[in-house]
């Protein structure tokens, strides 16, 4: 059997997929496979473009595992499966009074993949999913079933906040979330040079910010999300134009294949890096023609996050799928990297072990509460054993 990605760039064999509808068959899947002495990775929506979920052995598939569990409404917090889409979240929090407080331009992904990886929206006031979690229920390797908050298990709650799906299966998620509300969206064109001078102005000013350049031209197209009280317009308008509930404004229709690159850089750093990337692609990808995005992200105190400890900037390179992105890729990267980058866990970087040790202050603490739980690797795929220094 094969199993691919969203976009089809990567693919594995396992030698099974599982498909658990609850907890206690995950629990079941896990044990049966350390029985037979086979590792075990898990998958959410596969729209990630790293080599995080590939294995030749066993492989979960949380896709049945779905729904919201129960929600605290005087705490503001909401307990879901791991293998819920975000896309179907939106409805439901809603009529219990809730919302996401950020999420990304897409909504195609788990909400355990999400967490996991550190995936983002923009705004420099809104942290990233990982930055909501609250709370965890994972299957550990032994198929033993924890719970964990910050004041629980509080050094297995700081490594599962971004987890890289290495620590075990989360079977449930808990999220600080906040009341429902609506945003009006608009779209402008604008000078990319005339935009990265006001970028502090035009971020500060409505919620969300972010523009897209592309290659080949000096224009950016420029999108505002500002919070509002205004009562939702129906039918719900094109991009650009949209009034509603936040879930169908913040989300878009993504849907030509690609690769893509994201590295988050140091807010202050953010135009100047930009402005590189951009002489960059004019100099020696002057045949690219998707659009680079450049997106704003709050601190947060996460291990592994790539806005730990610092306001960021985040910078998205794309590719089709039907040409090779390793050149583009690697040249962006070493841009990145003069700025003091850190790559998105779910997208494509490069980086080893050493690259990441340098990016993450928390990398060798993450990997000691790791192995802590997981002390035979039972979650380990070639690739994460090869960013360990363990081989494969």
């Amino acid at each position: 059997m094969e199993w691919k990605n969203w976009s089809g760039r990567l693919a594995c064999s396992p030698g099974e997929i599982v498909i658990p509808k609850g907890e206690s068959e995950i629990v079941s899947a896990v044990r049966a496979s350390a029985a037979a002495g086979r590792r075990v990775r898990c998958v959410g929506a596969g729209h990630s473009h790293s080599r995080l979920v590939l294995t030749n052995e066993t492989l979960i598939d949380m896709a049945s595992t779905s729904g919201v569990v129960r929600a605290d409404l005087p705490k503001a917090e909401v307990t879901i499966r791991g293998g819920t889409r975000i896309s179907a979240l939106g409805p439901p929090l809603r009529k219990l009074g809730l919302a996401l407080h950020n999420q990304g331009d897409i909504d195609r992904q788990s909400i355990a993949g999400a967490v996991a990886t550190g995936t983002h929206g923009t705004g420099p006031t809104l942290q990233n999913l990982s930055a909501s979690v609250v709370g965890a229920r994972i299957v550990l390797a032994n198929g033993d079933v924890v719970d964990t908050r910050a004041d629980l298990e509080p050094d297995l709650f700081k490594a599962c906040q971004v987890s890289l799906g290495a620590l075990g299966v989360m079977s449930e998620i808990t999220l600080a979330v906040r009341e429902p509300y609506r945003l009006e969206e608009q779209m402008w064109l604008d000078d990319l040079d005339e935009v990265l001078g006001r970028i502090d102005e035009l971020t500060q000013a409505t919620r969300h910010f972010e523009f897209f350049w592309q290659p080949g031209g000096t224009r950016v197209a420029c999108k505002s999300l500002a919070e509002t009280t205004a009562p939702v317009v129906t039918p719900l308008g094109k991009e650009g134009t949209r009034l509603s509930w936040s879930y169908e404004v913040l989300a878009n229709e993504r849907d030509d294949r690609h690769s893509e690159m994201e590295y988050s850089i140091p807010a202050e750093s953010g135009p100047e890096c930009m402005a590189a990337i951009r002489d960059l692609i004019a100099h020696d990808f002057p045949d690219l023609s998707w659009p680079v995005e450049y997106r704003t992200l709050a601190s947060d105190d996460v291990w592994l996050s790539t806005a730990k400890g610092r306001e960021t900037v985040t910078i998205s390179i794309h590719q089709g799928i039907d040409v090779e992105d390793e050149p583009l890729f690697r040249a962006c990267e070493k841009v990145f990297l003069s700025y003091a980058g850190r790559p998105h866990w779910g997208k494509v970087h490069y980086l080893g072990g050493e690259g990441l040790r340098t990016a993450h202050e928390d990398w060798d603490e993450w990997w000691r509460v790791r192995d802590s739980v997981d002390p035979e690797g039972r979650f380990l795929n070639p690739y994460l054993a090869e960013l360990a220094g363990r081989g494969k």
